[in-house]
């Protein structure tokens, strides 16, 4: 102990980030952390943590001195191996990972994505308009009432991200399981993770077969990776390992992301109708939702070397703890930052994380979020809570099980 803690004045925190106390509110807990000081050390798990804006955004972005091929979860990869393939965007550095990244950089530019607003646009008023209709004429003695998570933050990018690889329809519920167990399995071996690894092995099985060539659409992204193998960039068992990273980062963090949103406007009504006089405030509504209920609340890094962070000395190979949802509410950085607000110049925020390991799909869960966004904007005069939200407890994604709410229709 003494030589990883040969400060002193650090911090010490007899704090479990991973308890349901924490889990289900953890923006006091964020409040502790922040203001004892730039780097804290957790007694419980032995090892560093940071909670201000500075420390954990300089930290995402050191890849040399922070590495993330050593395991972004609380498992050592050099110690431990993993239960599934490591991500060679997520949990690998460079080379390896400059070269998967320059294909899916490519595969997801911003033009590529263009390309996919048309049919997201109308997937997103087909599904918005259903819902407003569905009561006929109770509609506008009631309102509308429903589960926002299953009937929107779910269903939307359920159908839209999988069509977008190129996924078959049967069986994309796999990718919601398959999700759970990557985010919950970054942290401890807890109840949250045996719950989520209860029925692994039907699902892993299902997403290695959606990761071969042969099942995949010709002309979806998934597609567009391997024909990268075909040029020479990647092998073709790199491609199914991009596919695969592609289908465990790509949907769960948008459906708590759009969750997220929707309680924002439901909380926040003053804001609901400054988006709906202007809808092209969408994604930057989107972001101000990312910042202020990150939906990715931690990760990991491990150090390379001996560094000084913010006056402590950390010695090599030791884990710190990154608080993202703690970081974009430090006050340091932000304005009133536990308020909603959608005119905030939001750039900068880390709830996608930052650096070359930043979200490579954050283009793709942005243009869903402006083209369900706006629909909602266009067709709904109001959104309000029709009962208690339940929290859903996750080792890594902080969100929502349920969230019952009403629509007035426009």
């Amino acid at each position: 102990m003494s030589e990883r803690l040969d400060s002193t004045v650090v911090p010490r925190l007899d704090l479990d980030p991973f308890s349901d106390e924490f889990l289900s509110d953890p923006y006091p807990y964020h409040e502790r952390i922040r203001e004892a000081g730039p780097v804290v050390w957790l007694e419980r798990y032995e090892l560093w943590a940071t909670g201000r804006f500075e420390q954990v955004h300089a930290t995402l972005r050191d890849w040399e001195t922070f590495c993330s091929s050593a395991g972004v979860g609380l498992s050592d990869f050099r110690k431990e191996p993993p239960w599934r393939p490591p991500s060679i965007i997520l949990e690998a550095d460079p080379p390896e990972h400059t070269r998967a990244r320059a294909v899916l950089t490519r595969v997801l530019s911003a033009r590529a994505i263009e390309t996919l607003r048309t049919a997201f646009q109308q997937e997103a008023d087909r599904l918005v308009g259903a819902l407003v209709e569905r009561h006929g004429d109770e509609v506008a003695k009631r309102g509308v009432r429903f589960d926002a998570i299953e009937a929107l933050a779910r269903a939307y990018p359920l159908k839209v991200f999988p069509d977008a690889v190129g996924l078959p329809a049967d069986g994309r519920e796999n990718l919601l399981a398959y999700g759970d167990m990557v985010f919950n399995a970054l942290g401890p071996r807890n109840r949250l993770f045996d719950d989520a690894m209860a029925h692994a092995e039907p699902v892993r099985e299902w997403i290695s077969h959606h990761c071969s060539r042969e099942v995949l659409s010709e002309t979806g992204l998934g597609a567009q990776i391997y024909q990268a193998a075909d040029d020479g960039e990647l092998t073709q068992d790199e491609a199914a390992l991009l596919v695969r990273s592609l289908l465990s980062a790509g949907l769960d963090t948008t459906v708590i992301a759009l969750g997220n949103a929707i309680y924002c406007f439901a909380t926040h009504p003053e804001q609901w109708q400054r988006l709906r006089e202007d809808p092209g405030r969408a994604r930057s509504a989107f972001d101000e939702g990312l910042r202020l209920e990150s939906p990715a609340q931690t990760f990991f890094r491990t150090t390379t070397r001996r560094v000084d962070l913010a006056g402590t000395e950390l010695p090599p190979h030791a884990k710190i703890l990154l608080f993202l949802g703690a970081a974009n509410r430090d006050p340091r950085r932000w304005e009133d930052p536990e308020k909603f607000d959608i005119e905030r110049k939001v750039a900068g925020h880390v709830g996608l994380g930052t650096g070359i390991h930043a979200c490579v799909g954050q283009s793709l869960a942005r243009l869903e979020a402006e083209c369900l966004l706006g629909a909602l904007a266009r067709h709904v005069a109001a959104i309000e809570l029709d009962g208690e939200p339940v929290r859903r407890l996750h080792n890594t994604l902080h969100g929502f099980d349920t969230l019952p709410i009403a629509l007035t229709p426009a």
